[in-house]
């Protein structure tokens, strides 16, 4: 669980740390347009000026040179109007410099954006301005660069979770065929010690039909071992029905429960419902969300069961009167090393919820508990037809 906490406590670290970055760099680069503003600003009066000495001097050996460069090197985008209204524009492509039509309109702009008009005299009586290429581009380069960071971050993200996601399902396959493979040999040897039990002459009706019991469990053992020595393989699934699967599970863990435990269970129904699953998981899932429901329940209470459907998926609620899983945990129960236990590792909720969501594309999760009333979990399966 610490790891977990861990985990996220960088992810939070690295949002604030990227969002720092992103804040720093806007600023500056408002800063950087202000500048800019301020001094095109300064340009287009200037440019204003040199217009005005140009019409207004009639000396024809006046020399000219400056304000001609000062013309020159003006690149802000301005709208003149002369003393008759008529429009020329300036730092505008070619095909737009006397189109009235596209000047009005960014004289508009320039009004909209709270530009003052420059007043000047004679051909250029007035004059507006507009941003130029370079402010335009200042303005927007934070906006490219939090959408370029946010792309960076998203690939990355979804790569290392892809990565993190297959290294897991490594893992889990891993472990569980280990699992099952270790439980090989003990398995074999009380096969054959419960074998020999039952050839003794002396055995009596009721030890036989504890030993029978003792054999089913050890079946049902095996047989979970076998399918997880094929956890990381293809499933392969079967069409069973729902209230036939919950009935015989509630009657196996019926006899292993204490008897201050009841069981209220839907009977089976005309028009059963089916669903494509691999049994002995499947089962396997709901033992161990009945086991955990025993556990907190403390030997007294009540495990019931719903089932419902619609046009698509088959839902079963798994309910029980036990001790609750506080809100703040119930996001978080089916992580990995998540137990109440003093022992255990704390691995059956989460590898119950790889069987379901993974090899038969349901969904499993904490539909609501409370403290000290009891939890119920939701399972959602795809309906299937026979």
């Amino acid at each position: 669980m610490e790891l977990y906490k861990s985990r996220s406590k960088w992810r939070i670290l690295l949002a604030i740390f990227g969002m720092i970055i992103v804040v720093i760099t806007s600023f500056y680069s408002y800063y950087l347009a202000q500048q800019l503003g301020e001094k095109e600003l300064k340009s287009v009066k200037l440019f204003a000026l040199a217009l005005s000495e140009a019409y207004e001097n009639d000396d024809l050996n006046a020399d000219f040179t400056i304000v001609d460069e000062i013309i020159k090197n003006n690149t802000v985008p301005i709208v003149l109007e002369d003393e008759d209204g008529a429009l020329e524009g300036y730092n505008f492509p070619e095909e737009k410099l006397l189109d009235q039509e596209f000047l009005i309109k960014q004289i508009e702009k320039s009004k909209n954006r709270g530009f003052d008009p420059i007043q000047g005299s004679g051909y250029s009586r007035i004059i507006y301005l507009n941003y130029s290429r370079l402010y335009t581009l200042i303005r927007l380069y934070p906006i490219v660069q939090f959408l370029l960071v946010a792309i960076f971050i998203l690939l990355g993200y979804l790569v290392f979770s892809a990565s993190r996601r297959e290294e897991q399902n490594r893992v889990w396959a891993g472990m569980a065929k280990e699992t099952a493979h270790q439980l090989g040999t003990p398995i074999s040897a009380i096969i054959g010690w419960l074998e020999h039990l039952k050839i003794d002459e002396n055995i009596t009706t009721d030890q036989l039909e504890i030993l029978d019991e003792l054999a089913n469990d050890v079946d049902r053992l095996n047989l979970v071992a076998d399918r997880f020595s094929k956890i990381g393989s293809e499933p392969k699934l079967k069409t069973y029905g729902i209230y036939d699967i919950l009935n015989e599970t509630k009657e196996y863990m019926e006899k292993r429960a204490s008897r201050n435990v009841s069981f209220r269970f839907p009977e089976s129904q005309p028009e059963e419902l089916y669903v494509n699953v691999n049994k002995h998981l499947f089962v396997w899932v709901l033992e161990n969300l009945m086991r955990n429901a025993l556990d907190a329940m403390e030997g007294k209470g009540e495990i019931s069961a719903e089932v419902h459907s619609d046009s698509n998926n088959v839902t079963i609620l798994l309910s029980d009167t036990g001790k609750g899983i506080p809100e703040s945990k119930q996001k978080t129960v089916f992580r990995p090393g998540y137990s109440t236990k003093t022992r255990g590792w704390g691995l059956g909720l989460s590898l119950a919820k790889r069987i379901i969501e993974q090899y038969h594309k349901g969904k499993i999760f904490v539909k609501n508990s409370k403290l000290n009333e009891g939890t119920t979990f939701q399972i959602n399966l795809p309906k299937a037809s026979l």
